[in-house]
This record gives structure tokens, C-alpha cells and sequence, in this order.
């Protein structure tokens, strides 16, 4: 399961949490505060390859974040 970074708008700490795909933007309680005002947010994600590295900022839904850590197009782009 992929590993998702969220916010929360009551305390502003970001926090992960492993969630299936399908539970990605379904509501989570802040893991500092216990607040229910959380998103999910714009993860980065480091692919190596071919002697050089590359960081690409996901945007929510789909990217790296969702790809078991670099496997993907998206990372490789």
C-alpha cells in the first residue's frame, strides 16, 4: 500500500499514513491533534535511473505517490 502525506488545517502538521487506493482522499483524523480538517497534499517523489536522479512533484491522485516508490512514467519523466 502507498504511503500518503497529509496536512492538517487545524494545527498545520503534515503526517503520512499507508492507505489503500482507494481510501486516498477519504477523511482522516490528524495523527498530532486528533482534528478532522486534514487533505491530502502534493507529494515529491526521487527516481534514479540512467546516472541521473530525478524529483517530480505528484499532483493529488496519481504520480509517484501511487507507483510503489518510483516504478512508474511518472517518475521517469
Amino acid at each position: 500500500m502507498p504511503i500518503y502525506e497529509y496536512i492538517c488545517k487545524d494545527c498545520n502538521q503534515k503526517f503520512e499514513a499507508v492507505r489503500s487506493f482507494s481510501q486516498a482522499d477519504d477523511p482522516i483524523k490528524c495523527s498530532y491533534c486528533g482534528g478532522e480538517n486534514t487533505n491530502r497534499t502534493v507529494s515529491k517523489c526521487w527516481a534514479i535511473g540512467n546516472n541521473s536522479v530525478t524529483l517530480s512533484a505528484t499532483s493529488s491522485g496519481s504520480g509517484c505517490a501511487g507507483c510503489s516508490g518510483g516504478n512508474c512514467a511518472h517518475c521517469h519523466s
